[in-house]
């Protein structure tokens, strides 16, 4: 810490993480060694997959292989750092780690956020307009609808971040919590920080809703037009193409929504700690298993790839 204006100001700050007990550390970093190596397979597989059987070209796996780059990327920011604390038992981290780790995580959460609502209008297209689907998502729209979802999540989290930052650290620099997480981060500070809650819950809540809205309007329009289908094949084609997705946007927003639209005052950070266990790790490992098990596009992309590796390696 470095003295400035007659305040101690942070340069540094201690994350306590999940535990304080050296019994539970080897078990714990065991399980999210397996957790971020099922994440990495999973993601890094899923794009590969992708990438490699023609088939999956198309703008619902472009959307996906983008999901699952997201997913392994906001996993990975966090998760390293978390695993190792637990091997080595050391849990510092420094003032400018500490920003690029809030800020790297805003950036591909937010990304999730609006490219979840990108996938669910996808759906909307796919289903209710299959006729002019091809030429209504033709490759340069859905580059642009990926574009459009980094920039304003670089921008959301740079909001986040520089709100966060703001504030001056001059108190304790011991962060309850397992990684550089907004409200933890926040709490600490000496400053009055009234009003950048209210930024961040009112930034937060624009791009949740907006988000929330578009998937809701897509899913309405996606549900009329399946009850008008006479077909109960169709009813049960269309459902399956939704299914997957709908599972992800329930999983995501449902924990989102716990953790950041709730003033600091409010949180219990033993609680928070749980749920962002679910929110960093296990969504990112979760997504890939979702899409694959219930998808037979998937799967027999998979089983082609695999042959193709055993002859191969014959």
């Amino acid at each position: 810490m470095t003295l400035m204006e007659n305040r101690t100001e942070v340069t540094e700050f201690l994350l306590l993480g999940l535990t304080s007990d050296p019994h539970l550390q080897l078990p714990l970093f065991i399980t999210f060694l397996l957790i971020y190596t099922i994440t990495v397979a999973g993601n890094l597989g899923m794009i590969l997959l992708i990438l490699l059987d023609s088939r999956l070209h198309s703008p619902m796996y472009f959307f996906l292989g983008n999901l699952s780059l997201v997913d392994f990327g906001y996993s990975s920011a966090v998760t390293p750092t978390v695993m190792a604390g637990l091997l080595t038992g050391d849990q510092v981290i420094s003032y400018s780690a500490c920003v690029a780790q809030m800020f790297s995580f805003a950036v591909f959460a937010s990304v999730e956020n609006f490219l979840l609502a990108t996938m669910a209008y996808d759906r909307y297209a796919a289903v209710c307009k299959p006729l002019h689907y091809a030429s209504g998502m033709t490759t340069s729209i859905c580059m642009w609808l990926i574009i459009g979802c980094y920039t304003i999540a670089f921008l959301s989290a740079s909001t986040y971040v520089g709100d966060t930052f703001s504030l001056s650290f001059c108190k304790s620099n011991a962060v309850h919590h397992f990684f550089c997480d907004i409200p933890a981060v926040m709490v600490l500070s000496c400053s009055n920080r009234h009003h950048n809650e209210l930024i961040l819950v009112y930034v937060v809540s624009f791009n949740i809703f907006f988000a929330l809205v578009i998937v809701w309007i897509s899913y309405v329009f996606i549900f009329i037009t399946i009850l008008r289908m006479r077909s109960s094949e169709g009813h049960w084609k269309a459902l399956s193409t939704c299914a997957s997705h709908l599972t992800a946007v329930s999983i995501f927003y449902g924990t989102v929504i716990f953790m950041y639209l709730q003033p600091s005052s409010s949180h219990s950070m033993d609680t928070d700690k749980v749920a962002s266990v679910f929110y960093t790790m296990v969504i990112p490992m979760l997504n890939p298993l979702v899409y694959s098990l219930r998808n037979k596009e998937v799967k027999n992309a998979f089983l082609k790839v695999k042959s193709r590796f055993i002859c191969w390696m014959k």
